[in-house]
């Protein structure tokens, strides 16, 4: 393994990917967000990133989340649809692998 293989374990460099990790998730929350059906703004508030050592999720929190993301047939508002997370999980990834990489970037550099 190489020197700076080695300093990723080290628990600064841990700290620093799971802080890379947060930046990302909440960059592609913000993403689906701007795509969430919305009627009353309730799916839309309920919205989490969450992170956990180097685990993370982004999650949206009511009982019809789920139906609301996977049914491709019902209609909503001009910009919103179904789908709101997958898109910009797919969409979004270069970003959210260059906003995880940039501290241990740094790090690694100096």
């Amino acid at each position: 393994m190489s020197f700076e293989g080695q300093r990723l374990w080290t628990a600064r460099g841990r700290r620093l990917a799971s802080q890379g990790l947060q930046r990302a998730l909440e960059h592609t929350l913000g993403e689906a967000r701007k795509l969430v059906p919305l009627e009353e703004g309730t799916l839309e508030r309920s919205g989490r990133a969450e992170v956990d050592g180097l685990n993370g999720v982004i999650s949206f929190d009511t009982p019809y989340a789920v139906r609301q993301h996977e049914e491709l047939t019902w209609k909503h508002l001009p910009g919103r649809q179904a789908k709101y997370l997958e898109q910009p999980m797919n969409t979004e990834r270069a970003t959210m692998l260059r906003l995880m990489a940039v501290d241990l970037r740094d790090w690694l550099r100096g």
